[in-house]
């Protein structure tokens, strides 16, 4: 056992010599390499790959954000608002007041201190005051709102020539673009977040009335009346509404175009309200549901159903049928498309509709006109009426109804009540416009009633009271 122990204890020993004598004499030295960093994958772009991706190349939003945070500020609304009744306010007469606070956000736009918000901000306030980021505070007077593109402007008197933004050209803006959204929420100072431009032309209430640009920059509430810039620090939107069903930012924010913004409190300065230049087409976007129903292979475009009778579109030859393809060489594609550019035109501008007609194309320029037409609720489209259409029904004023609503039409009819029928008075108020009309329904005192003077079709005057 021990020879055994002591063969295998010189055979190791005798390995051992002879690696180790290899080894030292026999091998080449080889340095040694240590790995002190791992290496660094190279990402690639799937379009190509021979370009590699270059992060110096990565947006730089400091000077946006520099040009734009002391321009932006925070705008507080305090108004009166009735509170619950008491026994003591019963038995005394009264009615309890409690104040109420909003806040929002705003944007100046020029030295002078005129202020951009959003009207919701500022709706139904007694008192507006505005904070700077410099944390001076203004009392803010309101000039003039636009609850129709939710659009306010107001002004602050300061010693000094404030910081301000300017505008940039919202057609210009593209889908993919990077954007900033400047807020001045909580009063917390300006606030910015970055994203990019998702979408145009987006319609949120269903009416096709509405063209906001889309973003997925991080707005919450607080956020409302911001500015939305491009890269270059210039206004492309003010920020007005989130999507979501928590109340809080989960990824879809609009803005009002600044085009159209622009154009609202250009107006108000100087006219002291809005002016819309009318087209007078009425019809909807293509689809290929819609394409199959009325008998076309377009699937895009607005399709004109019917022209408004002494409109600016009808004077300029546009037919019932024909689909607008392009406005001011902007390619529409929805309804939205167009009354977006249109809510920056005013009456007697000219816009160039390029129309598919019969298979052609062809560029038809039109005169807008001022609007002739409103609604009323439970009645239906009126405009001004002609002299003709009063002396038809023996009355020196009034306006027309052209088209009752759907909905309650039978009812109007079986009481006489026609299109071309004439409405002297609305809520009490006398109407000799259109004008006329929508002032009488913007001073309406009880929520939801109506009055209704008009002339039948026997000629004979009623009057209608809904409540």
């Amino acid at each position: 056992m021990k020879k055994i122990l002591t063969l295998v204890l010189v055979s190791a020993l005798g390995g051992i010599f002879t690696l180790g004598a290899y080894k030292l004499f026999i091998e080449e030295d080889k340095p040694v390499v240590v790995a002190t960093q791992a290496a660094t994958p190279a990402f690639l772009p799937t379009n190509s790959l021979n370009a590699v991706l270059n992060t110096e190349t990565a947006p730089d939003f400091t000077l946006a954000a520099e040009n734009t945070v002391n321009a932006v500020v925070h705008v507080k609304n305090l108004a009166q608002s009735s509170g619950q009744l008491t026994f003591e306010d019963l038995f005394f007469g009264r009615r309890s007041q409690s104040p109420q606070i909003g806040t929002g956000s705003g944007v100046i736009i020029n030295a002078d201190g005129y202020i951009i918000t959003n009207n919701h901000v500022i709706n139904n306030a007694q008192q507006i005051s505005v904070t700077m980021n410099n944390n001076k505070t203004f009392v803010a007077e309101l000039i003039g709102t636009d609850p129709k593109t939710d659009i306010a402007l107001l002004k602050i008197n300061a010693d000094e020539d404030l910081p301000f933004v300017t505008f940039a050209d919202s057609d210009t803006a593209r889908i993919g673009e990077w954007v900033l959204a400047v807020g001045n929420p909580f009063n917390l100072t300006s606030t910015v977040t970055a994203g990019i431009i998702s979408a145009k032309a987006r319609d949120l209430s269903g009416t096709s009335r509405q063209s906001f640009i889309q973003t997925d920059a991080a707005v919450n509430p607080g956020n409302s009346g911001g500015a939305l810039v491009n890269t270059n620090g210039e206004l492309v939107g003010i920020n007005t509404a989130i999507t979501s069903q928590t109340g809080s930012y989960v990824g879809y924010s609009f803005a009002v175009p600044s085009n159209i913004a622009r154009k609202v409190v250009e107006d108000i300065m100087e006219y002291g309200n809005v002016q819309n230049g009318i087209l007078g087409i009425q019809g909807g976007a293509l689809n290929s549901i819609m394409a199959e129903k009325i008998g076309v292979t377009d699937t895009e475009g607005v399709y004109i159903d019917s022209v408004i009778e002494d409109s600016g579109a009808e004077k300029a030859g546009v037919k019932k049928g024909d689909i607008i393809k392009e406005i001011d060489n902007i390619k529409i594609s929805k309804f939205s498309d167009l009354t977006g550019h249109l809510n920056t035109k005013r009456p007697n501008d000219v816009v160039n509709l390029r129309v598919l007609r019969d298979g052609k194309t062809k560029t038809i320029p039109v005169i807008l006109a001022k609007n002739e037409t409103t609604t009323i609720p439970l009645v239906g489209h009126v405009k001004n009426a002609k002299a003709a259409d009063l002396k038809k029904f023996k009355t020196p004023y009034g306006v027309k109804i052209t088209d009752l609503n759907s909905q309650y039409a039978d009812y109007w009819k079986r009481n006489g009540i026609e299109e071309g029928c004439i409405i002297t008075s609305v809520n009490d108020i006398k109407v000799t416009s259109v004008d006329d009309v929508q002032n009488a329904l913007k001073m309406q005192t009880d929520s939801g009633s109506l009055r209704i003077e008009l002339i039948n079709t026997n000629g004979e005057k009623e009057r209608y009271n809904f409540k």
